[in-house]
């Protein structure tokens, strides 16, 4: 136990930041004559934004401010909804070759009952990396076996995991199985032994669902009743939201024939679906809107899945989904040992637009349209009275590489904008100034 507990602390002094969250709001503050991007309007350049108890307040022009207001002008600079990340393992893993910095997976295939937000580390040395380029929001979900757990929409500011938990449960994530029938493999794995498998795979999520589905129903008769003690199965009981159909099955697939069956089966089950990943997505349009599936588009910034596929093709499938009228927005390559590329979410979106997708709607991929996703449209995701005051100040265009991140606010608290990369960069230029490599 003791050599546990040094381990422990070992591992939290090594990867843990060293910031402080920030202060709950105490009196209102007037941002004067900024650049707003709306979201859900248009863009209003020379508008003020007032915000009190971590909520917007009012947007208008020349507000006038009690005495009580702290006002900071923000002439010509721009003010944007935090992005949102949809899909992540941010804060459940630091360093993926480290085992004692991983808390995203778990034992065994079905593990609806497990939920990110307890195993979240606020202490994250990514968090602030992420938290510099506008990324305050981040719905974090386990990543093993079939099912794999519930994800938990983060605020990357916070203490301790409670303190950071926006909303929980957001969906429940399921790894559709692969579907690839692959004729090169020995007489051990044919063709039919391949498909008779995938059919195994699939047949077991139909079984799992029905069982829900009648725990549930017994359950509920048995509470009404109230005439036997009923013995409680964590996995079945926590299926509860996702069979009634009051939260959604994200479901990690990108192959057309994986989306395809994905989304009959949800249908069949009377299930909430949104496909995440969906690279092949724009290959199946009218699917998706025939059934309504909402697309959290993964590897914007890829090469193709084939060798005869335009070389443009994953910048272009958001402008395809868009076109089509398809409800998407955009994450980055994420989870084991990707977790350092959620920083370059707004690069994604920016890659989109270059590609044709408009720039409303490549900043409202990131933003809006993941809060409509993942339910939290009514609190995050645009700049609009009442809802919180989540959002960030930027001296340029917020998909710009070369605009930088100078304020940024989570429900008010102004957050702390330091993070290792910029400590780093300060102590070597420094070290390079005073061996005289460059100029004073």
């Amino acid at each position: 136990m003791k050599r546990f507990l040094v381990l422990a602390f070992i591992v939290s002094s090594l990867f843990g930041n060293d910031q402080i969250p920030g202060s709950i709001q105490r009196r209102p503050i007037l941002l004067k004559g900024g650049i707003l991007h709306t979201i859900s309007g248009d863009v209003l350049k020379g508008y003020d934004l007032l915000f009190a108890n971590g909520k917007i307040v009012r947007i208008d022009k020349e507000i006038l401010p009690s005495p009580e207001t702290e006002v900071i002008d923000i002439y010509d600079i721009h003010v944007t909804p935090g992005f949102i990340v949809p899909v992540s393992q941010l804060g459940l893993v630091e360093i993926g070759l480290v085992k004692q910095s991983r808390d995203f997976a778990e034992i065994g295939d079905l593990n609806p009952n497990v939920r990110a937000n307890i195993s979240y580390n606020p202490d994250s040395e990514i968090i602030p990396v992420t938290r510099s380029n506008g990324v305050l929001l981040a719905n974090v979900n386990p990543a093993s076996g079939r099912i794999s757990g519930q994800s938990s929409l983060m605020m990357l500011d916070g203490w301790t995991w409670e303190d950071a938990t926006l909303m929980h449960p957001t969906a429940l994530h399921l790894n559709w199985p692969n579907m690839r029938i692959s004729k090169s493999k020995g007489p051990k794995d044919t063709e039919q032994k391949q498909r008779e498998k995938i059919q195994k795979e699939i047949q077991a999520l139909d079984d799992f669902i029905r069982e829900a589905k009648a725990y549930d129903k017994r359950t509920s008769v048995k509470l009404l009743n109230s005439v036997e003690k009923q013995i409680v199965d964590i996995r079945l009981a926590s299926m509860k939201p996702y069979i009634r159909g009051a939260k959604p099955f994200f479901i990690h697939a990108n192959e057309v024939r994986q989306m395809e069956a994905a989304i009959r089966w949800g249908n069949k089950h009377q299930l909430e679906v949104v496909i995440v990943g969906g690279r092949d997505a724009w290959r199946i349009t009218d699917m998706l809107v025939q059934y309504n599936i909402p697309v959290i588009l993964q590897n914007v910034l890829t090469t193709p899945m084939r060798r005869f596929e335009p070389i443009h093709r994953p910048y272009e499938t958001p402008k395809i989904l868009a076109e089509n009228g398809i409800r998407f927005c955009i994450a980055p390559i994420t989870g084991y040992p990707h977790n350092g590329n959620i920083r370059n979410l707004p690069y994604e979106a920016a890659m989109a637009v270059r590609h044709g997708l408009d720039m409303e709607d490549g900043l409202r991929s990131i933003t809006l349209s993941a809060a409509e996703i993942l339910g939290v449209e009514e609190k995050v995701g645009s700049l609009d009275n009442g809802k919180d005051a989540t959002f960030f100040l930027s001296d340029g265009n917020p998909l710009e590489i070369t605009s930088t991140v100078v304020k940024a606010f989570i429900q008010g608290r102004e957050v702390d904008l330091g993070d290792r990369h910029k400590s780093l960069y300060e102590k070597y230029k420094e070290k390079y100034r005073q061996l005289g490599k460059i100029e004073q």
